[in-house]
């Protein structure tokens, strides 16, 4: 079993550290917020570190999950960064979704210092962290690669190596854009379905099977109509990664014009107060018939 540091408490990485205990992997934890870090102690065991460099001194895999660009640079290269104190021959695991350039330049610095690494972002939300059956879209060198998997076993039920360092990151730009897609299409629909005053249900039970369905529809049409968006990913974080995706396509020459009409919308939503909402709020910003 590894000694293993975990970078982020959050709603994703503090369940998915949890699988980790629980495959009996050796696990110091670093939280930005202190009080989360000694909770996911408290819960599942292991032990908590003031600063990611004292997380990663000495271990065998280091894994992120935290928000965005800077944060992921503050706890790897800062002045107290992880990348300090880890070892020749060690994992870095980055399962925030960030842009593919600061992935890469971790990759350069990591291979200054004779660490692995792999950009791993993931799919399956709250709920697949939580059961431990996320999909992982990985980018990195097939060693750095075969040494990750059975680390990131514990909380994954597919593992995907993508290509080269940064496919993982810009796969989950497409996963983002295609998601985007599926929710404002879906939030369409079901106002129209409202307009015409058809029992949701039965359209439901009608469309649900055929070419029409999607997780999304599954798992959020109910819960849609009802008004109800407590559901794991927030607006504000779909908004940064359609951001990444926007930046991305402005350097390869993609058109995104689908994206960008919707990234507009999800700021509609964001004015009216439902940042924090989950993505499926999107609905909100169209009125019911």
């Amino acid at each position: 079993m590894a000694k293993i540091a975990f970078i982020g408490m959050g709603v994703m990485g503090g369940p998915m550290a949890g699988h980790l205990t629980k495959a009996g992997h050796e696990l110091t934890v670093y939280n930005r917020t202190q009080p989360k870090a000694d909770a996911w102690v408290s819960s599942y065991g292991g032990r908590s570190a003031p600063s990611p460099a004292e997380a990663a001194e000495g271990v065998d895999a280091v894994i992120t999950c935290v928000g965005n660009d800077d944060d992921l640079a503050a706890v790897t290269l800062g002045r107290d960064g992880a990348f300090r104190t880890m070892g020749k021959g060690s994992i870095f695991i980055d399962h925030t979704t960030v842009s593919a350039k600061i992935t890469r330049q971790l990759a350069v610095e990591a291979k200054d210092k004779g660490i692995l690494t792999v950009d791993a972002p993931v799919t399956g939300g709250q709920i697949g962290a939580q059961n431990g059956t996320l999909t992982l879209m990985c980018g990195g060198t097939d060693k750095a690669i075969a040494a990750a998997t059975p680390i990131m076993e514990a909380y994954s039920k597919k593992i995907v190596h993508i290509g080269p360092t940064g496919f993982g990151q810009l796969t989950k730009m497409v996963n983002q854009v295609t998601f985007a897609g599926i929710i404002a299409s879906l939030s369409e629909a079901m106002r129209f379905a409202q307009a015409e005053g058809l029992d949701l249900d039965k359209v439901f039970e009608a469309i649900s099977g055929g070419a029409a369905s999607s997780w999304q529809m599954l798992n959020r049409w109910d819960t849609m109509a009802k008004d109800e968006f407590d559901f794991g990913f927030a607006i504000d974080w779909m908004r940064k990664d359609l951001g990444l995706a926007l930046d991305e396509a402005r350097a390869n020459g993609a058109a995104l014009p689908l994206a960008a009409m919707i990234d507009q919308q999800y700021a509609e939503v964001q004015q009216i107060g439902g940042g924090r909402q989950d993505t499926s709020a999107l609905i909100r910003r169209l009125k019911k018939g």
